[in-house]
């Protein structure tokens, strides 16, 4: 069936049958992955209609259009998501999960000796971590000035581990040993002066959340009444969702993990215990590097790797949950095998990268269950890539990829999952121009 719509307002249907179409077309089996739905009404027959129509027949009839707004589906078809991994800088983008798929479900595939710690294995780790630290730390003592960018980048991914190894402690998937466990964790998470026992009841609420609007406690998109409340509150919010969010989990870090007011009452005196630790560690370790190096010796060999730290933190935190066809979702539209499945971001770094952190990465079989050790989570996911695989939304680290987090992903919105700043504040979004046109656009 042809169609043309005219100025008037009026949409003219010319049949390839004499008879035109019956008195109602299904408007929903007309739609396309477009943005707007159109519901037919007859209108009467006058004789000036043959006149309108491109080529004259016996019956023509005038049919008054009508333009609804309908959310995007971004996963609606092959060829779509092959688009948008294009756009974004993805390699695959899944296919939606159907909603009677749970957890359960996908955990039965799994191989049971992925859930099998390895006492070997995770000491490994920490000679690992501990090594490539020490590393780090002899190459910034004699690194010329003009090399010690990479000095500091290489020390700050190997404290990384460090945090890896916490982490697996925290999820109890380092020992059979919780106690040893309790005890690891807090030790190596204290050069980076995290305290270990609130960040792990923060993460696990993560995880029985994850991408929940309200409840989950890594990440959110910016509120919009929260953009919109005040000039300068808008302006900073600006900077930390732009330029600066590679470096957004210290403020992350600050507001979340040192108020005895965030945690429950059970909670509390765990939490005093991890931030006693941390407070130890500054109290002495910081001193004793300034009274050994100065100063300056604290920013190079403390400072720069820590910064170091918190742009993995932030970054692989934002890469695994935040693109602009990953949604949100209120507590009564949550479903939560589409969230730890179908909106969790596996994502390829350089191997030096993924080796220093542990494949942290490798973080859709994490988010299916927390109790996998980092170690099997390779293993892991290649199960899940045979049994669920075009459900998977998969990557390998490039700047389209940065670029759309950072430019795409900021206002929440019921029907797109997010605005960009520009579109909402175009006044007060140069930061975010600013990166559009300097940012690399390579995938």
């Amino acid at each position: 069936m042809a169609c043309r719509l005219a100025h008037s307002g009026f949409l003219f249907l010319r049949p390839q049958k004499k008879q035109c179409a019956g008195k109602r077309a299904d408007a929903q089996n007309c739609t396309s992955p477009g943005t707007y739905l159109l519901k037919w009404e007859n209108l009467p027959q006058r004789g000036t209609a043959q006149k309108l129509c491109l080529i004259p027949f016996k019956r023509c009839k005038i049919v008054k259009a009508k333009a609804v707004s309908v959310a995007p589906s971004p996963t609606d078809s092959t060829e779509h998501r092959q688009q948008l991994c294009q756009n974004y800088g993805f390699r695959q983008i899944g296919e939606p999960l159907p909603d009677n798929v749970t957890i359960k479900d996908i955990i039965d595939t799994l191989p049971r000796k992925v859930f099998e710690i390895d006492d070997i294995k995770a000491w490994k780790s920490v000679l690992v971590s501990v090594t490539s630290y020490s590393l780090g730390i002899w190459m910034i003592a004699k690194a010329p000035w003009y090399l010690l960018p990479l000095s500091w980048a290489w020390t700050g991914t190997a404290i990384t581990g460090f945090f890896v190894i916490g982490h697996d402690c925290a999820h109890k998937s380092f020992s059979r040993n919780k106690l040893l466990e309790d005890v690891v964790g807090t030790l190596a998470f204290m050069p980076l002066i995290y305290p270990y026992e609130p960040w792990r009841f923060k993460h696990d609420r993560h995880h029985a959340k994850t991408n929940m609007l309200l409840e989950d406690t890594a990440w959110h998109p910016v509120k919009r009444e929260e953009f919109e409340s005040s000039p300068a509150l808008r302006k900073a919010i600006i900077f930390g969702y732009g330029p600066f969010r590679t470096w957004m989990s210290i403020a992350h870090w600050l507001m979340w993990h040192f108020d005895l007011k965030k945690f429950r009452p059970n909670e509390v005196n765990r939490v005093k215990i991890s931030l006693a630790c941390v407070f130890a560690f500054m109290a002495i370790g910081w001193p004793l590097i300034i009274y050994k190096t100065g100063v300056i010796g604290w920013v190079k060999f403390w400072l720069m790797p820590w910064l170091g730290y918190h742009f993995w933190m932030s970054t692989f935190t934002m890469v695994h949950h935040t693109a602009p066809h990953i949604p949100f979702k209120s507590s009564n539209e949550w479903n939560a095998a589409q969230a730890q499945l179908n909106g969790t971001v596996h994502c390829d770094y350089p191997s030096w990268i993924e080796i220093l952190c542990h494949d942290i990465n490798v973080h859709i079989p994490h988010h299916i269950s927390s109790r996998i050790p980092s170690y099997n989570l390779r293993k892991a996911h290649k199960s899940l890539q045979e049994n669920w695989g075009k459900y998977l939304n998969e990557a390998t680290w490039n700047w389209r990829l940065m670029k759309t987090i950072l430019t795409i992903c900021h206002v929440y919105d019921k029907d797109q999952n997010y605005i960009a700043f520009d579109e909402l504040a175009p006044e007060d979004s140069q930061p975010i121009t600013f990166l559009k046109k300097v940012m690399p656009n390579y995938a």
